[in-house]
């Protein structure tokens, strides 16, 4: 073997691992965002039930809009799917029925953009995560995501990925999110994440009678941009509290930049060191 030939095969590849490090990075976020996050958040001790959160979702993005006088609806847990991308549960508790609104949770560090091929899925500098038409139909987003959240429009030709997107056209506008604008009983509020946090934080302080002392989503998955508050324990209340305090991407990302490395970066090292010593078994 000469060692010019495998020292040049073996540059080439450490190089491409470094590329391929700083996008694992970049992705995962490690770039300072320049403006700060907006969020929403949702007091359960304030829902009513009334479900107008529901309708001024599906009117927004013109999807079908539920009748809010339907009170069976809260017989039975519902999910956000391809035509609701926001519900509203009832919940029996020791603290009597607690009402609570469920829609994408747009994450600081979003598990869905990390694993996103083509990068249809992004986390917008004001906040929202949001999807758009050059997705590949991959799913990897649905997949990722440890809320569940992204769905799949299985009944169409060409089906997108539908899931709530915080209002983001509404957002660059100036305007809040039409769930808010809609909510009569001030159970939702919007603002930048570190205002969100302080009025939580401030509502608990002032209420601790109220209140227990916590904020979901403030931790959860590296945080999130729907932030919870409550009277009673949130796993009572059908949010999951068992996904850690980590960033999902840094779980999936790895992963998914490894594949480069292993289909194309390797076969060409092993071919470099195939010619590499081929004059020697000659």
């Amino acid at each position: 073997m000469k060692r010019r030939e495998f020292l040049k095969v073996a540059l080439s590849t450490l190089s491409a691992l470094s590329i391929s490090g700083l996008s694992t990075k970049k992705a995962m976020g490690f770039y300072a965002c320049p403006k700060e996050f907006h969020a929403v958040l949702v007091d359960t001790t304030r829902c009513i039930g009334c479900r107008s959160c529901e309708v001024a979702c599906a009117d927004s993005h013109g999807l079908l809009i539920p009748d809010p006088e339907d009170k069976t609806v809260f017989k039975t847990l519902r999910k956000t799917d391809e035509k609701r991308l926001t519900v509203v549960n009832r919940f029996e508790t020791e603290k009597g029925e607690v009402y609570v609104k469920t829609q994408c949770m747009h994450c600081c560090q979003p598990a869905c953009v990390a694993a996103c091929l083509v990068k249809a899925m992004k986390k917008r500098e004001e906040g929202p995560v949001t999807w758009s038409e050059n997705c590949m139909g991959c799913r990897y987003c649905m997949v990722s995501c440890p809320f569940d959240m992204p769905k799949f429009e299985y009944d169409k030709a060409f089906g997108r990925i539908v899931k709530c997107d915080m209002c983001y056209g509404r957002i660059i506008k100036g305007k809040v999110p039409a769930c808010v604008e809609a909510c009569p009983s001030e159970a939702l509020t919007f603002g930048t994440r570190r205002d969100i946090l302080n009025e939580a934080k401030r509502r608990i302080y002032t209420k601790p009678d109220t209140y227990i002392p916590y904020i979901y989503g403030e931790k959860e998955v590296a945080g999130t941009g729907f932030l919870y508050i409550s009277s009673v324990p949130f796993e009572k209340i059908g949010l999951p509290t068992n996904l850690g305090f980590k960033a999902y991407p840094e779980f999936t990302v790895p992963f998914l930049y490894s594949v480069p490395v292993i289909l194309i970066l390797w076969p060409a090292f092993l071919l470099g060191m195939h010619y590499a010593t081929k004059e020697g078994r000659k």
